[in-house]
């Protein structure tokens, strides 16, 4: 599956990292942060499958998205990269690292452990659905709609970022909705594998509980060279909600000899 991305920096010599994003999400997410990651690196902002601009697939696990990530970097020439996730693409970085350890310079993790999750998106993907996409003509009526299912304003206008235009005038989904609401159980999962013994940092938010207490035990077994820092009052969106916290601790960690 080649996967669609967005490429800042060509500096020749410059260290590869590469960004995946969260459920729901897109390469544009780290748009702004790439932008300035760029003047140390070469970064690749990746929509993973079902998302943004790549291919759609029926099928959706992190063995296969790690392979897509790996056949990203085989057509770039890239043999080796600092890597970094969030949440959804925090766990396809886990399955690169621990699949493909020799691909893999440093990992970096934003607020997800290497766990299976509860299912907690039954609400978002019921109001994605209640969206009537041929009845709708605005974004703002999608909204009046999603509202009964997310009272998050911001969170709405994240998820409505995947609705889009369609060639008639009218709008249709960019992400693969059915494929993600089906295969959600693949995307609760943890990664697979033993344990990697790579530089590894995961960060996480204070008030968020995706990497709770609890899970740092299992955290530390699996990536047994793992460090965990803590941004104070971030939630789960750490990037967007403490850009500048988070961005000095992965540039700090990234740029360590």
């Amino acid at each position: 599956m080649k996967l669609n991305f967005d490429h800042y920096g060509n500096t020749l010599g410059n260290k590869s990292l590469i960004i995946l994003h969260g459920l729901y999400g897109s390469a544009s997410n780290f748009k702004g942060l790439a932008k300035v990651y760029a003047q140390k690196f070469d970064v690749y902002c990746v929509d993973l499958r079902n998302h943004g601009a790549s291919p759609h697939s029926d099928d959706m696990s992190y063995p296969l998205m790690a392979d897509d990530v790996i056949e990203l970097m085989d057509d770039q020439n890239v043999t080796k990269a600092n890597i970094v996730g969030h949440s959804m693409g925090g766990k396809t970085a886990m399955q690169v690292a621990l699949s493909y350890p020799e691909r893999v310079n440093k990992l970096l993790v934003s607020d997800i452990a290497p766990v299976k999750y509860e299912h907690h998106h039954s609400k978002i993907f019921e109001g994605l659905n209640a969206i009537n996409l041929d009845q709708i003509e605005t974004r703002s009526q999608a909204e009046q709609i999603l509202k009964e299912y997310e009272g998050d304003a911001g969170i709405r206008l994240f998820l409505l970022t995947n609705l889009v235009r369609n060639d008639a005038g009218g709008f249709k989904w960019r992400l693969n909705l059915a494929a993600l609401e089906h295969q959600y159980d693949h995307i609760a999962d943890a990664p697979h594998g033993i344990n990697y013994d790579g530089e590894t940092l995961f960060i996480r938010g204070e008030l968020s509980d995706y990497i709770h207490d609890q899970y740092v035990p299992e955290t530390l077994e699996i990536f047994t060279n793992a460090k965990i820092e803590t941004i104070a009052d971030g939630g789960h969106w750490l990037h967007a909600q403490k850009p500048q916290e988070f961005s000095d601790l992965l540039m700090r960690f990234f740029n360590e000899d």
